[in-house]
């Protein structure tokens, strides 16, 4: 091994103990924590309490189906819905400030100013611009959405300034050679030559804000997280368990979707797209079932 590289890992983990030493005032109120632990997991939050899925007289809920009237179903759809109108705007306001601070596009000054303003945005967390909005509008979803799009804006300008200042130079030189001006070049030329790094940052964007999203219902932004942050102030843990069962559930299932979405897009043209279920494979067992459709 390399003696620098062995000198940094061992410097940093003399850091890394002083500062948990510094961190942890008092050692010994670690003690008994793995079985407070264990109680709290096995007496609490196991099991969980499935009545969240049932119908729920004060839902106003027109459904004959009990799971579409249910805690559960408000919650995740408000949270969902959230997520979504924070990404859509989100991911359209933050493109053409993303394209201003793009250095390959515009001069230093305009970039680095329009990367302050990106900086500003996501420098304070979502559940921040929540408590906020919840502040200056009230209590709802709107101050949820309003949270998450300023946060959007920031995170992904930062991805998608950085995705353009990735492609390649020779389609750029080639723009301007053939006289094309700024919005054109970002029109014609960078958005269809960095396309497949944005769709997967805004596919990335919905699901982190879902997760988040539960977070913000803690402020009293709307969302599942609303539900979560009841049942905790009165202490029911396995109400709680079960609606954080259920974020699980859905993230995973977003993931999944993401994943099909996104080889539709990276795939080559000269090869057929695999099958949606194969994302679900080990890659090995997906591989050979797709050069066996090839063949």
């Amino acid at each position: 091994m390399n003696k620098k590289l062995l000198l940094w890992i061992i410097a940093t983990g003399i850091l890394t103990i002083l500062a948990i030493d510094d961190i942890v005032e008092d050692w010994s109120t670690i003690d008994g924590s793995f079985e407070n632990i264990y109680i709290f997991f096995t007496q609490d939050l196991f099991p969980p309490d499935w009545s969240i899925l049932s119908s729920e007289p004060n839902i106003k809920c027109n459904s004959e189906i009990g799971f579409f009237c249910s805690q559960a179903w408000k919650g995740i759809s408000e949270t969902l819905q959230m997520a979504f109108i924070a990404t859509v705007l989100g991911f359209v306001i933050s493109l053409p400030i993303a394209s201003l601070a793009a250095n390959n596009l515009y001069p230093l000054p305009i970039a680095m100013a329009a990367r302050v303003v990106l900086a500003g945005l996501r420098s304070l967390p979502s559940i921040i611009w929540a408590l906020i909005f919840t502040i200056a509008i009230g209590f709802g979803p709107f101050s949820g959405v309003l949270a998450m799009t300023l946060y959007t804006i920031g995170y992904l300008g930062k991805l998608q300034y950085e995705a353009i200042e990735g492609i390649a130079n020779e389609p750029l030189e080639a723009s301007m050679a053939m006289g094309l001006t700024k919005s054109e070049r970002f029109l014609f030329v960078v958005i269809p030559e960095s396309s497949n790094n944005l769709i997967s940052q805004l596919l990335f964007m919905f699901e982190y804000n879902v997760r988040h999203g539960t977070v913000l219902g803690l402020v009293g932004a709307g969302g599942i997280g609303q539900y979560i942050d009841t049942n905790l102030k009165f202490f029911v843990y396995d109400k709680a368990m079960a609606f954080l069962i259920v974020i699980f559930v859905v993230v995973v299932i977003i993931d999944i979707l993401s994943m099909v979405i996104r080889s539709y897009v990276t795939d080559e043209s000269d090869f057929k797209r695999p099958k949606w279920w194969t994302v679900l494979l080990p890659s090995d067992a997906a591989m050979k079932i797709h050069r066996r459709n090839l063949e």
